[in-house]
């Protein structure tokens, strides 16, 4: 599975190849937002621009390719900064959270964070366990009533 370094958390995260961004850093408790985002973000839909993270060093492929809503969002921002939204994580890649206000160690942050290789992880959906197969039963045979006769037919209960 694809990991997702945070660098500013100093965790690794696994995630499916095509998950959301946003949603798995949320699923993790990881804090996208800032004071503001907090406030008022949009809910994933790539309006409000304040879930931002920096993917400065990530490989091509790493992430999904920059949409519409991104290139008009981010225009004046630099080409590392991606909507967390927006993005749908391909293969492991090291992602800094809230880059508007960048710690104070961030060049060690980064440095520790590349130190170490990320996992490439396989590129699918692992598949589903097969099913087990159904055992026969010998000589079982469903019981139950079984109309043999006419006798009772059309009587309600109690009427006999």
């Amino acid at each position: 599975m694809p990991v997702i370094r945070f660098v500013r958390e100093g965790r690794d995260v696994e995630c499916y190849p095509g998950e959301n961004l946003r949603e798995v850093a949320l699923r993790e408790g990881i804090e996208l937002y800032g004071l503001k985002g907090r406030l008022g973000n949009c809910g994933g839909c790539g309006q409000c621009i304040t879930c931002f993270v920096d993917v400065a060093g990530a490989t091509a492929g790493s992430l999904s390719p920059r949409t519409a809503v991104e290139d008009q969002k981010l225009r004046r921002r630099p080409q590392t900064w991606r909507l967390a939204c927006q993005s749908l994580v391909e293969s492991s890649l090291l992602v800094l959270t809230r880059p508007q206000s960048p710690p104070a160690d961030g060049d060690a942050l980064w440095a520790t964070a590349q130190a170490s290789p990320l996992p490439v992880g396989p590129t699918a959906w692992p598949e589903p366990p097969a099913p087990e197969p159904e055992e026969e039963v010998a000589g079982a045979e469903v019981e139950g009533p079984t109309a043999t006769s006419d006798e009772g037919a059309g009587e309600l209960p109690g009427e006999r």
